[in-house]
């Protein structure tokens, strides 16, 4: 297996940023590959016909989003090939919030909001949220005729408010952000720690680099994502199980980034989830 250095990955990511919707398309095929994920020859998850409970909570008159409708029909669509891999759910069309049939569960943007002027249309199109809705990503819908408009999470902010905050730059990003939160766990070698200490943190920082992604809102975590040789690393400030936690395409890779971190590890290695499971 050809080693890749994850280090570079804010710089493919910049490149895709300047290049448009398409070249971030490539990004994701070329990082699910990367990592093991093939597409499979069956039932994929499909949009669907809107029935009349769903229009009910949608304005047919704002656009959809055409990197929305692309994600679903790309051929390398790991979700709606396997959504289990996720474990999150699909709005389709995208809802509005506030929900006027009162199901989905966040508010609309606040006046003084950062993402819309105060004479904007300040309700969010959702179009996925976490299993129990804890979290719900969506864009503005002043935003909706844009080709890919920036992605909000509704996560609570460092005061413990629900509030709206910023999740990606474009709807695109967004699905290549979730499939780095996604796949390297099921597909790569992994090892977490509880807690690291300052020291750690420091090597951290000096040896690997951060992917350019924006720091990762759910379920009370607020993780940053670093690469180096063959893995990627997720640092987590926020309320999450695990302060720091390690995903390596090789065991090897991960027994490494330990000697680099002082770390002995080595007995904590878990295998993939993609060897040990039924998936």
């Amino acid at each position: 297996m050809t080693e890749i250095d994850y280090g570079l990955f804010h710089d493919r990511l910049e490149r895709a940023r300047g290049e448009g919707t398409a070249a971030r398309w490539e990004l994701l095929r070329a990082f699910q590959q990367e990592w093991g994920y093939e597409p499979t020859v069956g039932r994929r998850w499909e949009r669907g016909e809107p029935d009349a409970d769903d229009l009910a909570r949608v304005d047919r008159s704002l656009p959809v989003p055409p990197a929305l409708e692309e994600w679903w029909d790309l051929p390398f669509n790991s979700f709606a090939d396997r959504p289990r891999l996720y474990w999150t759910h699909p709005e389709w069309p995208p809802t509005l919030r506030p929900d006027p049939t009162g199901y989905g569960v966040s508010d609309a943007l606040p006046a003084d909001n950062p993402f819309v002027g105060p004479d904007e249309d300040p309700r969010v199109c959702v179009f996925m949220a976490e299993y129990e809705y804890c979290n719900e990503w969506g864009y503005p819908a002043a935003r909706s005729a844009l080709a890919d408009p920036p992605v909000l999470v509704a996560a609570r902010d460092e005061e413990g408010r629900d509030v709206w905050l910023a999740q990606s730059h474009s709807v695109s990003e967004f699905f290549l952000q979730l499939a780095v939160t996604r796949l390297p766990a099921h597909y790569g070698w992994c090892v977490e720690q509880h807690r690291v200490t300052p020291e750690t943190l420091d090597r951290l920082r000096a040896r690997l680099r951060p992917t350019g992604l924006l720091p990762w809102r759910e379920l009370g975590s607020r993780a940053v994502y670093f690469g180096g040789e063959d893995v990627v690393v997720r640092h987590d400030t926020g309320h999450g199980d695990f302060e720091l936690v390690a995903y390596g395409r090789t065991e090897k890779s991960l027994t490494r980034l330990g000697d680099v971190l002082g770390l002995d590890w080595s007995e904590y290695l878990c295998a993939p989830e993609s060897l040990r499971e039924d998936d």
